[in-house]
């Protein structure tokens, strides 16, 4: 049982200054002010949760496993920046026990006849298309207005997410209960997606900035399982990245299937009833196409929730973190594997307009395939 951690002097000033800087443009700028205090205050909960990783393992009273997978974090940070040239900051070298499943809700929306994510905007972050919450209350309760408005919701737990580098000076992003324990492959995964954040950021395009940090999630975890990883850990990621590849295959296609029931011109109401139909039979093929599936995992079950309430939200968040996925390795693969070149190419696209940006990282994904990389 630990003591309640005393909050350094520093970063009771920083988080006084933090919460009076953000609630002064946040609340000014918006009346929804209830979201914005929820956001800035649970943040800054978690910042003084948070304790110096060398702290923790110096401490008697931790537990020999927390000590294990605290070193274990160590060493893929350091990885994350000789290696994957990542950002070497005071981000992860923290850790806070938040005594709860999820650090944030998120919840997302979606048309009944659409994969499209309905957008939230937000001052300086800009358009994003979630709406997280410290609170699962409230994020469910965002859900019931949205789907009030005949809208599709999907409401998940967020195991981490990051400040873009913008919370470095006050400690940065913390390593937390909600994800310590993941299997080795799968804790570096999540770590260097994060970490990808804070090198790259598009303003109001969650599909490139989610599918640039899992690119690097994928490429480097692969790179450090095969050279810092024990036996073990590489059987049990290869299990588990076997299992995530089928299913997102799967499930791409039925994306591909409902997008093209959705983009029938048809109009009236005999058509939208044809369009349901079309759509019940595509989630029910789905379904079953899963259950298969799943048969042939000896009982692993990690995806039947998701399955179960699949819908538009899902599958269109889902689509942010895995859509442009193929380009951003192909554009690691005209670099040659070198992380800075692609880390620069990737920051040259951010700022160029959505459109351009698209058609650019889908002619790298085409040469790469015409060159046969």
């Amino acid at each position: 049982m630990h003591a309640t951690p005393v909050t350094p002097p520093a970063l009771r000033v920083a988080a006084r200054v933090l919460l009076a800087t953000l609630a002064a443009l946040l609340l000014g700028a918006c009346a929804d002010t209830r979201y914005y205090w929820q956001s800035v205050s649970g943040h800054l909960q978690l910042m003084q949760a948070a304790r110096p990783v060398r702290d923790w393992l110096d401490d008697q009273q931790t537990p020999a496993a927390l000590k294990e997978r605290l070193a274990l974090s160590q060493r893929i940070r350091s990885f994350a920046v000789t290696d994957l040239g990542l950002p070497d900051n005071p981000s992860y070298r923290s850790y806070a026990d938040l005594k709860r499943r999820a650090v944030v809700w998120n919840v997302v929306a979606a048309p009944e006849f659409s994969l499209t994510l309905q957008e939230f905007c937000f001052p300086v972050l800009g358009c994003v298309t979630y709406r997280g919450y410290f609170d699962e209350a409230q994020a469910r309760a965002l859900a019931d207005t949205l789907r009030a408005q005949g809208l599709e919701v999907s409401v998940y737990g967020v195991p981490a997410y990051s400040t873009l580098g913008w919370m470095n000076w006050a400690g940065g992003d913390p390593l937390l209960n909600t994800f310590m324990h993941y299997p080795d492959g799968e804790l570096a995964r999540l770590i260097f997606h994060e970490l990808a954040h804070q090198v790259a950021y598009a303003r109001d395009d969650t599909m490139f900035n989610e599918s640039f940090a899992t690119a690097v999630e994928q490429i480097g975890a692969a790179r450090w399982l095969g050279s810092q990883a024990s036996e073990d850990a590489r059987v049990a990621y290869a299990a588990f990245d076997q299992r995530r590849k089928a299913f997102r295959a799967m499930a791409l296609e039925t994306r591909d299937q409902l997008r093209r029931i959705y983009q029938d011109g048809a109009t009236g109401a005999p058509a939208d009833e044809a369009r349901r139909r079309a759509k019940q039979a595509a989630l029910e093929g789905f379904r079953a196409r899963y259950a298969q599936l799943r048969a042939s995992w000896g009982g692993y079950a990690g995806y039947d929730q998701w399955v179960a309430n699949a819908n538009n939200a899902s599958f269109g968040a889902q689509a942010a973190y895995d859509e442009l996925v193929p380009a951003f390795e192909a554009l690691f693969a005209q670099h040659r594997g070198n992380w800075p070149a692609f880390y620069d190419a990737v920051k040259q696209l951010a700022q160029l307009p959505p459109g351009e940006r698209s058609k650019m990282l889908k002619n790298s994904k085409t040469r790469t395939e015409t060159d046969g990389g």
